[in-house]
């Protein structure tokens, strides 16, 4: 069975090689694309479901950071860091000859979202922010912090599921086996010895447990380059990295915000749940 994109690359400035799928939309559009951009220890898996479904009406481009999936793994781990997934992902948009386009990213890339507003306002002509804003919350960061790195492995996809449940449960009560077989599946690769382990470079913990190396220290003026531009805000109802008071202060600064509370979710939607499904088509069809 064909995929619906193809595998693609560009390369980054310190020479790596990394990885994107590129979705090319209906015959002909020419108009902004989609781009996706992943979660700290997450890859082009997470944006699937909601790729697919875009890419019906429009080009949509997912690429994985260095230190996660099909990109090459950086050999300073000092590089992982979200000025520098920036740096990469204005290569990527500069190969590809985009000027405009809608992001939405996920925790980390919607931190990545605003840095590239800020860079170069008035290019991004739609933006969905999953369960982040420009102040993230402690509780929230210790608690990734307590996990990524860990470079466990499993010997089923089953074990592998029960683990990330243990560690994960709180923020999704309601899935089941199933569910977070599927979850595994999208964070998790068999290696060569046969192992389930986790889909990134274990290094990219070591920046991110250096204090102030999580997130740029103060993002309210890169959020405020994104006044009046058309936004989602997705919150997951359970969310410990973006507090309710986060999520006001954004409205009140800029009034193009609409913000969707996704139920029974923690950190941070899948954005395959109705409510941020619905609330994104809606952005989409504006644009």
């Amino acid at each position: 069975m064909a995929t619906p994109y193809q595998d693609k690359s560009w390369t980054s400035a310190d020479g790596l090689t990394l990885y994107f799928r590129d979705y090319a939309g209906p015959q002909g559009y020419d108009g902004p694309p989609v781009l996706c951009m992943h979660g700290l220890t997450r890859n082009s898996r997470d944006f699937a479901e909601l790729a697919q479904h875009i890419a019906k009406t429009r080009r949509v481009i997912v690429p994985e950071m260095r230190g996660r999936g099909q990109s090459d793994y950086a050999p300073d781990s000092s590089t992982y860091n979200p000025a520098q997934y920036v740096a990469d992902v204005e290569l990527l948009l500069k190969q590809e000859g985009i000027d405009r386009f809608i992001s939405i990213g996920t925790s980390m890339g919607g931190l990545m979202t605003m840095m590239l507003a800020a860079a170069k306002p008035g290019r991004l002509v739609a933006v969905v922010m999953n369960d982040i804003g420009p102040q993230i919350e402690t509780a929230g960061l210790d608690r990734i912090g307590g996990y990524v790195g860990q470079g466990r492995s499993y010997p089923t996809w089953i074990h592998a599921a029960r683990s990330m449940a243990s560690v994960h449960g709180e923020a999704f009560p309601g899935y089941d086996l199933e569910a977070w077989i599927e979850m595994a599946k999208r964070t998790m690769v068999v290696s060569q010895n046969g192992r389930v382990s986790y889909d990134y470079d274990m290094a990219i913990a070591e920046p991110f447990k250096q204090p102030g190396n999580a997130a740029p220290a103060d993002l309210w003026p890169a959020f405020d380059a994104l006044k009046g531009v058309p936004m989602v805000l997705v919150r997951g109802a359970l969310s410990d990295l973006l507090s309710p008071q986060t999520v006001a202060e954004m409205g009140k600064r800029n009034p193009a915000m609409t913000q969707v509370t996704v139920p029974n979710v923690g950190h941070a939607p899948m954005l395959n749940e109705p409510e941020a499904l619905s609330a994104i088509e809606a952005l989409l069809a504006t644009v």
